[in-house]
């Protein structure tokens, strides 16, 4: 849909919502970056996944369940969908070479670098978590050393069992560390938890990270951890949210679930509790739909990301 040559969503009383292109929320699929300010893009990986494989196939389940999305806002008072203030298209995905992760996160460096270079925002919609990394290259290369927040599960830190093959979904913020791309004391991880994750946490707070672990986001709740967010993150940030970071209760479509974890609603009050930062870019990861049950998971992150577009048109 076009509005003076402003490419627009199809109005969702236009057609059945479950018919035409898989676009996320009926944004217009369109690679003409001059007409954008948000770029919604795939990234169909899996391959660096050390347990459940099926990330590949997050970013068509979260596109799909955004069909059930109308343009809103959450604040009654408000009532104004993103797409007021924000020109936001559907991408499409990036290209990777099943089998070849290293060559894969080269080549998605290189395919995202102009999206960054034209001044727009990406929203990436993953893949396993090794997607993120040659995102927060590009990312870098444009605006500097960055803060992460992180919300996950898993505070993805590990040391690469193999030093020549270093690139797991796994080791990909130690990576981003190593290479300077990351300040880990301008950085918060939220979430952390489970038995995969308890010999990291002290690593990754050695290393500088804030790191709350679930048991204590838990006892301090939303609020108190937005508030420790806003006061970290003072760098350019990168905010990667790991959909395990949610308790399988809520999401169980990913590859790694621990028990424990953020509500739905939780996570929701933490996007939106994001307004205010320097934002540069934002990924949802580790959707896997053949976990899922009734697509709650795809769903969710649909709605994330929604929820994201509105943080960025109050900027």
């Amino acid at each position: 849909m076009s509005d003076g040559g402003r490419l627009l969503p199809a109005d969702w009383q236009q057609g059945p919502r479950y018919g035409g292109a898989y676009t996320f929320a009926r944004c217009p699929a369109s690679r003409d970056l001059s007409r954008a300010d948000v770029a919604i893009l795939g990234i169909p990986m899996d391959m660096a996944t050390l347990y459940r494989s099926g990330a590949r196939f997050g970013p068509r389940a979260i596109r799909d369940a955004s069909g059930q999305l109308r343009a809103h806002h959450w604040d009654p008072v408000k009532l104004e969908p993103p797409y007021d203030r924000l020109r936001v298209i559907d991408y499409g995905d990036l290209d990777v070479y099943p089998g070849y992760v290293e060559q894969s996160v080269e080549q998605l460096q290189k395919e995202i670098a102009p999206i960054f270079e034209a001044g727009v925002f990406p929203v990436i919609l993953g893949g396993d978590h090794s997607t993120t990394l040659p995102v927060l290259r590009a990312c870098a290369a444009k605006h500097g050393k960055l803060s992460l927040v992180h919300f996950d599960a898993h505070p993805d830190f590990w040391e690469p069992a193999v030093p020549e093959r270093p690139i797991h979904h796994g080791t990909t913020f130690r990576i981003a560390v190593q290479e300077g791309i990351l300040d880990p004391a301008a950085s918060v991880q939220v979430g952390i938890r489970g038995s995969l994750s308890a010999n990291l946490i002290a690593e990754a707070r050695a290393a500088g990270f804030h790191l709350i672990t679930g048991e204590e986001f838990a006892d301090s709740g939303v609020e108190a951890t937005l508030q420790e967010i806003q006061r970290v993150a003072r760098l350019p940030v990168y905010v990667s949210l790991d959909i395990d970071s949610v308790d399988p209760a809520f999401a169980p479509g990913t590859g790694t679930p621990e028990v424990a974890g953020l509500t739905s609603r939780e996570i929701m009050a933490l996007v939106r509790g994001l307004r205010g930062l320097d934002l540069v870019a934002f990924d949802v990861v580790e959707v896997a739909p053949a976990y899922d049950n009734a697509e709650i998971t795809a769903l969710l992150a649909a709605n994330l990301v929604y929820e994201f577009l509105l943080v960025l048109a109050e900027r």
